[in-house]
């Protein structure tokens, strides 16, 4: 049979490409379209059918605390190996150090009724520099540097392109919202522990140890001491968790990192300002910062835990109202566009 004698019924894809026609000749437009006739026209029984099957499979399994505990540990390491979080780290490390050089100076000064009233109190016992150090950093060093990592958790991946290939993998919105949170209190809890390492490092170097005279000017053994300085540490890392709620918010709204990071460090200098002015104690007690140093009380005995819990609870509130907005508006914003 001759190629002219060919019926146009019998002339296949396949069958074109043996005929001599070149390949080249075949539109490109018509490939996916003939694949996709060729896939619809196989039964639901043909093997083709088992690679979605498996995909669908795959999306319950990434639902589990071992998927989670993946993107967390992943969200970790970025956090933790980043410079800038280092040289933070480094700072709060370095302000008891400060401190501590400061007070030993000072030492003689204080002796004869000069100085502050806590240099007596670090000089005559090392382990008191932890208290001190949490004290002056609370209020200024710690929340910046807070502010900075979670301000920068969303924002910063959306400036550099990373967060729409984070939202192809079947992550879920939700999950790296939760991770980023969790991983940001992780970071709470180590700038903490920075300064209180240090604290203890520095304060055993410079001074001795013993019993801790308190607040109340009760003593207790260094024991106890050293299991306050621990509940101390806890107290003042939960008390940073709204702030981090509050910066994730902010985090959301733009796709600019250094400008979520300054708006949150300028949130907090901004609160704080506003809980120094008497007119307003009105609204001072819902202030995020307005209970950040009620752990003095867990200085006294017996330890009072009224403030303490206040605070605590007032965190809690922040993270909920926080964090709602910032999944609200996470799980409802178009980054792919």
């Amino acid at each position: 049979m001759s190629q002219a004698e060919v019926s146009p019924a019998e002339v296949s894809g396949s069958k074109v490409s043996k005929a001599g026609v070149p390949e080249a000749e075949v539109p490109e437009a018509e490939v996916p379209e003939a694949g996709a006739l060729r896939a619809a026209a196989q039964p639901p029984s043909t093997t083709a059918a088992a690679p979605a099957s498996a995909a669908v499979g795959a999306g319950p399994r990434r639902q589990t605390a071992a998927g989670f505990a993946a993107l967390f540990r992943n969200e970790l390491w970025l956090t933790f190996r980043r410079t800038r979080t280092i040289a933070l780290l480094g700072i709060l490390a370095m302000l008891p150090v400060l401190i501590g050089v400061v007070v030993k100076l000072q030492t003689d000064d204080a002796s004869h009724g000069g100085g502050p009233a806590f240099i007596a109190q670090v000089s005559q016992n090392g382990l008191f520099l932890v208290f001190t150090a949490l004290a002056l950093a609370l209020p200024i060093f710690l929340p910046m540097t807070v502010g900075v990592v979670a301000g920068d958790s969303i924002a910063g991946e959306a400036a550099t392109g990373t967060l729409r290939y984070l939202l192809v993998a079947p992550a879920g919105r939700t999950r790296l919202l939760a991770a980023k949170f969790t991983a940001g209190l992780v970071f709470c809890l180590a700038a903490t522990m920075a300064v209180v390492l240090a604290a203890v490092a520095t304060g055993a170097a410079l001074f001795p140890l013993g019993d801790v005279t308190l607040l109340s000017g009760d003593t207790i053994g260094l024991g106890e001491a050293v299991v306050r300085a621990v509940l101390v540490a806890g107290v003042v890392a939960l008390s940073l968790s709204g702030l981090v709620a509050i910066g994730l918010f902010i985090s959301t709204l733009t796709g600019s990192g250094i400008a979520a990071m300054a708006t949150t460090v300028g949130l907090v200098i901004t609160v704080q300002i506003l809980d120094t002015f008497p007119q307003l104690h009105t609204i001072q007690p819902y202030l995020f910062t307005h209970q950040w140093l009620s752990f003095g009380d867990l200085l006294r005995q017996p330890m009072h835990w009224d403030n303490v819990l206040q605070n605590l609870g007032l965190q809690a509130l922040y993270v909920a109202v926080f964090g709602s907005a910032a999944w609200a508006r996470f799980t409802s914003r178009d980054v792919t566009a």
